[in-house]
């Protein structure tokens, strides 16, 4: 154990005097440690430039409350430290398991249908394109290049604004960031951690979201879709989960862009940022995109 990894462990009420042994887990941009039953998550470089930790912590709580999120033991605000209770028996997911597991997409509808439904109102408000005028002027302080086009999808994404702007949905308390290895499955239910991204959303950006990070085929997209609608979808919602795929890859290309920048040695954040603008570009120019788009419109 380093000795900033015990100072860090010094700092947690429910971790003091705690000698046993550390298991570090997964994470991109954190350091993220099992400590017996607890979960401990340690903020990575730079991410101060675009988390609120003080929201993360109302968040996770809100979250925990619903039944969807493990207990918050601490919270520091100031530090980005945070204790949760630990899931003993559950399977942190990635795109192969959610594929091998069966019922694993029906049980993470249900599981954002639970959270979406509850009441639960949090601090931040996730507006998508406010969200990227604030990573661009971020990038503006740092030297690293935004994928050529960048700017002239986003001028064409103002179509996008438009249809979605003509028939809102209730905001709904959101993770906004559902990586799958956010995603811990027991086999009976499913739990979602991680909530620095979250805010008061559009419910369905979580699913349109879940679908491109799991590259979820036609079969895990209806499954993830009927047991979050317990049914058939209608057009101009199955529309919207198709629209936030390809807005969640224009946004998230520049979360990518901005751990490149750091420095960030988890990933090869330049090919990350090149292959989700891509992906974007070749969603959003296909014919089945214009007619999910057209259903939007039609509300």
């Amino acid at each position: 154990m380093t000795d900033d990894l015990r100072a860090a462990l010094a700092t947690v009420p429910v971790l003091a005097g705690y000698d046993g042994p550390l298991e570090r887990l997964g994470g991109l941009t954190n350091m993220v440690y099992r400590a017996g039953d607890v979960c401990l998550r340690i903020p990575g470089k730079g991410t101060e430039e675009y988390i609120n930790r003080a929201n993360e912590a109302v968040a996770a709580r809100e979250a925990a409350k619903a039944g969807v999120s493990p207990e918050v033991l601490y919270a520091d605000p100031e530090t980005g430290r945070m204790a949760t209770r630990f899931i003993a028996g559950a399977e942190t997911m990635s795109p192969e398991k959610f594929k091998t597991r069966k019922g694993s997409a029906a049980r993470a509808g249900e599981a954002f249908r639970k959270l979406h439904r509850s009441g639960a109102v949090f601090p931040f408000r996730f507006e998508l394109f406010a969200m990227i005028d604030d990573y661009l002027k971020v990038l503006s302080t740092k030297d690293v290049a935004l994928p050529a086009g960048y700017h002239d999808v986003v001028r064409e994404a103002g179509s996008v604004r438009a249809a979605l702007d003509a028939h809102p949905i209730e905001l709904a308390a959101c993770h906004c960031d559902p990586l799958c290895e956010n995603f811990l499955d027991t086999g009976e239910r499913m739990w979602i951690v991680d909530w620095e991204y979250s805010g008061m959303n559009d419910p369905l950006w979580d699913l349109g979201d879940l679908s491109v990070e799991g590259k979820f085929n036609e079969a895990q997209d209806e499954e993830l879709m009927r047991a979050y609608f317990g049914g058939e979808a209608r057009p101009a919602e199955r529309g919207r989960v198709v629209i936030y795929k390809a807005m969640c890859d224009l946004l998230w290309t520049l979360w990518g862009l901005i751990q490149l920048a750091n420095d960030n040695p988890v990933d090869d954040f330049r090919a990350y940022a090149d292959g989700r603008f891509a992906r974007c570009k070749m969603l959003m120019e296909t014919a089945e995109f214009s007619g999910h788009l057209a259903a939007v419109r039609l509300g």
